[in-house]
């Protein structure tokens, strides 16, 4: 297993706290919240979406929770986007999907933090299976500027 994934690098050289957690692959929410010592809403998944050709983003969505597509257009003000499939979010991440995180990727990628992430501590996949970053949210999204809204319902 890669000691130091490329997330893991950008996030120690951002000077962020965090706190690795190593626990293998997991089959449910439930699960990886058990092993990671955090509420399942706290798990917080890092999805691709393209806005166009050659123009993606990321979303960071609460684990109990999925992305709300009308919310998310009207945010950013488009009629259409879509999920990538898992070679091009690869492609543009350089992440497989399952351990996609907003640290580390290829190239920077506009980020939208659901509102429901502000003020908690937050888990984070860290670039490789079984492998995350426990953190306050707070500090991702000064560090990565990212947007925050309302872009989710219940999942």
């Amino acid at each position: 297993m890669d000691e130091q994934t490329p997330a893991l690098r950008a996030l120690a050289e951002a000077g962020i706290a965090h706190e690795v957690t190593r626990h293998g692959r997991v089959g449910s929410l439930a699960e990886a919240a058990a092993v990671r010592g955090v509420e399942p809403s706290a798990i917080v998944k890092t999805m691709v979406v393209r806005r166009g050709e050659g123009d993606h983003l990321l979303v960071l969505v609460p684990g109990d929770r999925q992305i709300s597509w009308p919310k998310l257009r009207a945010l950013l003000g488009v009629n259409r986007i879509s999920m990538p499939d898992a070679d091009a979010a690869r492609e543009v991440t350089g992440y497989e999907r399952g351990t996609i995180t907003p640290f580390g990727t290829l190239a920077p990628l506009p980020v939208v933090a659901d509102e429901r992430v502000v003020g908690r501590t937050i888990s984070l996949g860290a670039g490789a299976h079984g492998v995350a970053a426990t953190l306050a949210a707070d500090d991702v999204v000064r560090h990565l500027d990212a947007q925050v809204a309302d872009v989710t319902d219940p999942a």
